[in-house]
């Protein structure tokens, strides 16, 4: 008989399909109410394996930001802390640079056939 979670895909294949679906989920531990990003089986550091899958505000400050210039046009790649905590990378549309510390909001879009979550630079007074 086979274990019924050994059928559930991983972390990242549910990040993924919650993505395909249009939802931004991030996880947070149940007993501490940590948020965790990038998807995986258990807290960094602590190791709590009490995971669940929770709907991210999408709201976010650029952490850092790096540009790269080529003579094709110039793409940013910035570290975003989330409004829960954790941070991911991902970069800014519309923009070459915004300063650190720039509030910024999440969106899906799709990137070479696949839904990802990029940034745009939070209007004043919407986060």
């Amino acid at each position: 008989m086979r274990d019924a979670t050994a059928a559930r895909p991983g972390p990242e294949a549910q990040f993924k399909a919650f993505l395909a679906e249009g939802r931004f989920m991030i996880q947070r531990s149940r007993s501490t109410g940590r948020h965790v990003f990038y998807p995986r089986g258990a807290v960094p550091g602590t190791g709590e394996s009490d995971l669940e899958w929770v709907p991210a505000s999408g709201e976010g400050t650029v952490y850092s930001i790096t540009v790269n210039r080529t003579r094709e046009g110039a793409t940013n790649l910035a570290l975003v802390e989330l409004a829960e905590g954790p941070r991911m990378l991902s970069w800014i549309e519309g923009v070459e640079t915004v300063p650190i510390g720039t509030r910024v909001t999440a969106r899906i879009a799709t990137i070479d056939g696949a839904p990802a979550i990029v940034f745009d630079v939070a209007s004043q007074g919407s986060v």
